[in-house]
């Protein structure tokens, strides 16, 4: 049996988002910063997806800007803020927490080589950041916030919409929502976040394709020169197909992401009922009482399983399973999570923590067969005996 519990590094694109595509690989292939009528189909593609994005979110289409994706979405906020904030107001302090996706973390550990000073942000056992170590560590030279809204690990929801409060008119609040977007409701204007972060192929779209949200008003500087597309903000030549094939991916999920949450909470809770029933207290769920149904965290507990990470996710890989320990973008080196260390956990218990991701079109059936691998797997890895539940 075959089975896919891995939708937060990707999911498989729609049928219905490859079949918007196609056009725009085939006949509709012209150059959007052409003037001829081959650029104005594609202009009008993009801008048409510009719109529909912006709606999707409570934004304006000017507030959208397309990138290659989350990462760099999020390396040209975080860079554009933050440098063009301190050419006009000298504030260098930058806020973050220590469990944020790798490229959030790489981009504030590549400022610090400029002259500007990240802080870090404490965080909860669960994996939500620390409110009192916010407050005490924002000061007169903040000048940028950067807390994701999903954990991409852990699936713990922050409570965004509460920052803002803490912040003057010149410090600004950045939320990376690539495990969030097209999956809980997200409005800009509640929040009152000044920029956001998302990507097409969490969502069922194609991969090489996110977007930067940034409200009008908010400093920001380009990360790529070398041509006026995306109002001066972002250079290089669009990629209209995969452009097209995000606006149908939010299409979709506008009309599906209520019945989507509803299905993906009962795979949840299933999934955890069965683990539970076989290994009861020897295992710890992840991430606190307010997580994200899409994404479920657990830890084999070192005192009682001789965890080794690479081990379980080669002994599900070879029974046809596809899970994860974290983030498809640190996999390649298997070593303890960053995120898991930092809620508190010793390096054997990390090793022994899987990632399960869900799409509402997974079934109970594919989670009876993940328990009783797990189960197998589970009993050849006991450190010590105990009794299996059945």
């Amino acid at each position: 049996m075959k089975v896919y519990f891995d939708n937060a590094s990707t999911t498989q694109i729609h049928p219905k988002v490859f079949e918007a595509m196609l056009p725009y690989l085939k006949d509709n292939f012209g150059n959007a910063s052409s003037i001829h009528s081959y650029g104005r189909k594609a202009r009008v593609a993009i801008e048409d997806a510009r719109e529909l994005i912006a709606d999707f979110i409570g934004a304006i289409p000017s507030e959208i800007y397309f990138t290659s994706g989350g990462t760099e979405a999020i390396n040209f906020i975080i860079n554009g803020i933050a440098k063009t904030n301190f050419s006009e107001t000298g504030k260098n302090e930058l806020l973050t927490t220590p469990i944020e996706h790798k490229a959030v973390l790489d981009t504030h550990f590549d400022l610090a080589e400029n002259g500007f000073k990240p802080k870090l942000i404490e965080v909860n056992n669960d994996g939500s950041f620390n409110p009192s170590s916010l407050i005490e560590n924002i000061s007169y030279d903040t000048s940028l916030v950067s807390i994701m809204y999903t954990n991409n690990e852990l699936g713990t929801i922050n409570n965004i919409h509460e920052i803002p409060q803490y912040l003057s008119d010149d410090q600004y609040l950045f939320c990376d929502a690539v495990q969030a977007f097209g999956k809980i409701d997200i409005d800009v204007n509640k929040l009152n976040v000044h920029a956001l972060s998302g990507s097409a192929h969490k969502i069922y779209g194609p991969k090489g394709i996110g977007f930067a949200f940034v409200k009008s008003g908010t400093p920001i500087s380009p990360l790529l020169f070398g041509g006026s597309q995306e109002r001066n903000r972002r250079g290089g030549t669009e990629n209209i197909a995969a452009i097209v094939g995000l606006a149908e991916a939010v299409n979709i999920i506008e009309k599906e992401m209520g019945d989507n949450y509803k299905k993906v909470t009962a795979l949840n809770s299933y999934f955890k009922e069965s683990v539970f029933q076989i290994f009861g207290d020897k295992i710890e769920i992840n991430g606190g009482s307010n997580t994200s149904p899409y994404i479920l965290s657990f830890t084999f507990k070192g005192e009682y399983f001789k965890n080794d990470g690479e081990a379980l996710l080669m002994g599900l890989d070879i029974n046809g399973i596809a899970a994860s320990q974290g983030s498809a973008c640190t996999s390649g080196t298997i070593k303890p999570s960053h995120v898991i260390l930092r809620t508190g956990k010793n390096i054997d218990d990390a090793n022994g923590t899987l990632r399960f991701s869900f799409n509402p079109n997974n079934i109970n059936a594919e989670i009876d067969y993940v328990i009783s691998v797990l189960e197998k797997i589970g009993k050849q890895n006991l450190r010590v005996w105990f009794k299996f539940k059945s």
